[in-house]
């Protein structure tokens, strides 16, 4: 469904930014452009990470050690325009994994999707000023939406996914944010370009005091062969999110709708909902939720959401990154808290068909990570999916270290 191309679109967008950004523009504003060019804040980040991924099918367990450096470097502002060029790379010191289509080709071993790979991750010209509260940005960046369900940059992967598109955001009414965006290129977390034709909408209001509003519209039209293009859809939808405070017991909730269909070249039989009910209670420094998260099923495909943050939802171990024809429902319970300075995070999750009465298994999810000072942090992670009607048993653990300034 997703066609790789040779990176000529993205090219176009990185080589236009860094012209631009050369020629006289360039946040402190600076008096000259020589000076916002000089006088701008390197950016890093580094993390070293160790994952094993066990499943009970015919491959062997896989087990990665790799390390991701991002450098990128950020100008100062000169007239309202600044420039940031960011490089990434991933590279494996332990390598007994299959990295995912088109990487190492070690196919006997179970998937752990970080393949090496050195690239532009991020590379943009913005501007801010002409209009108040308003800013744009074109070239390659990093953009999450909300929670990132729908939109997101995959950022728990070592090679992250960033979008070659012109942004533009406001909060220039009182309350109210905006966020338009046209994506010309995907370049997804395994360095692969798809090249799509995409107009993201999304608004938000916050001018209640326990409650925020957002609504958006999602157009994805996918290029490429029919194949790829049968899979262009538009999501519309809305939610509601807030919480209400009483003497230090919060009540937490949040309720999402929306509606997916055919786009442009999509296939007719693209027709499926999206919903997300959420309550939750916060006392004491420890917060518990119960969600009901559902992505319908349709003729094609299921409900599906190619540009999210997949990993956050319906499960770490990632059983569930494309949605069966039958669809999802996911019934979930999370407690979390802090224990000496460090998070502590415990998930529990019961799958079903949405169409049908497959029962597709239960999966348990544990987190504990700590920061230490500004710049380091570490953590260390579990998941646990216990098959009935769909996939095989997967375990995954991971324990990283990060260092980012």
């Amino acid at each position: 469904m997703q066609k790789t191309f040779s990176g000529n679109r993205g090219s176009r967008f990185i080589v236009a930014s860094l012209i631009t950004a050369a020629c006289g523009t360039a946040p402190a504003a600076a008096d000259t452009f020589t000076e916002a060019l000089i006088g701008g804040k390197v950016k890093a980040d580094v993390r070293l990470r160790y994952e094993q991924v066990d499943q009970d099918n015919a491959v062997d367990t896989a087990d990665g050690l790799t390390l991701r450096t991002r450098l990128g470097y950020n100008t100062g502002s000169f007239q309202g325009f600044d420039a940031f060029v960011e490089m990434e790379n991933s590279s494996a010191l332990v390598e007994d994994f299959n990295s995912g289509p088109g990487g190492n080709g070690k196919t006997g071993y179970s998937v752990i999707g970080d393949p090496d790979g050195t690239e532009v991750n991020q590379a943009y010209l913005g501007h801010s000023g002409l209009i108040p509260d308003t800013s744009m940005k074109f070239g390659r960046q990093r953009i999450i939406l909300d929670n990132a369900r729908f939109v997101g940059n995959v950022g728990w992967r070592q090679r992250e996914q960033t979008y070659d598109a012109v942004r533009l955001t406001s909060m220039a009414l009182p309350g109210t944010s905006f966020d338009y965006s046209y994506m010309d290129n995907v370049q997804n977390i395994f360095g692969a370009d798809v090249a799509m034709s995409n107009h993201i909408v999304n608004l938000g209001y916050s001018g209640f005091e326990t409650l925020k509003l957002g609504a958006y519209g999602y157009f994805l039209a996918f290029n490429g062969n029919a194949a790829a293009r049968a899979a262009s859809n538009q999501t519309l939808g809305a939610y509601l999110d807030g919480s209400l405070d009483f003497d230090g017991f919060k009540l937490l909730y949040r309720a999402e709708y929306a509606e997916q269909s055919d786009y442009e070249d999509g296939s007719s039989s693209i027709d499926a909902d999206y919903q997300h009910f959420v309550l939750g209670a916060a006392a004491g420094g420890i917060t518990g939720k119960i969600g009901y998260e559902v992505l319908g099923g349709d003729d094609f495909s299921g409900f599906e959401t190619p540009l999210a943050t997949k990993h956050a939802f319906n499960g770490w171990a990632d059983v569930f990154l494309n949605t069966p024809a039958a669809g999802l429902q996911d019934t979930y319970v999370q407690v979390g808290g802090q224990l000496m300075g460090a998070k502590l995070l415990a998930v529990y999750h019961d799958y079903q068909a949405d169409q049908g009465s497959s029962d597709y298994g239960t999966e348990l999810n544990l987190l504990a990570a700590k920061s230490f000072g500004k710049y380091y942090s570490a953590g260390i992670k579990y998941a646990d999916y216990s098959a009935d009607d769909f996939s095989v048993d997967t375990e995954k653990f991971w324990v990283w270290g990060q260092l980012s300034f």
